[in-house]
């Protein structure tokens, strides 16, 4: 059975940081693509970053510049690195399995999310 546990949202200044963690079990987390997802107040499921197995990484354009996606295969841990945070960046994020390029549509797990809020 897959479980995504993801960890480390809270409360945050505009212009701060955060870093989010996921621990993932139940598969073969090297040979899997893991995303980044988040759904804001009010609307659909975006996709923020994802890494391959090989760890080439992709942004969404909102985010570019400002997050970093990592992973470490010893621990079966995927990470989101959050930099120089906005408003806009309000949101519950959660790790899915897998590419998941349009998070509102198929089936994919992910976990059970960490939200983050940034706000003065």
């Amino acid at each position: 059975e897959v479980q995504l546990v993801e960890s480390g949202g809270g409360l945050v200044q505009p212009g701060g940081s955060l870093r989010l963690s996921c621990a993932a079990s139940g598969f073969t987390f090297i040979f899997s693509a893991m995303t980044w997802v988040r759904q804001a107040p009010g609307k659909g499921l975006e996709w923020v970053s994802i890494i391959d197995s090989a760890g080439s990484t992709h942004y969404a354009n909102s985010v570019k510049g400002r997050f970093i996606i990592s992973r470490d295969n010893a621990k079966n841990t995927l990470s989101l690195q959050m930099n120089s945070l906005k408003p806009e960046d309000t949101a519950v994020y959660f790790c899915a399995k897998g590419p998941v390029w349009s998070p509102n549509s198929g089936t994919y797990s992910r976990g059970q999310g960490t939200q983050v809020t940034v706000s003065s």
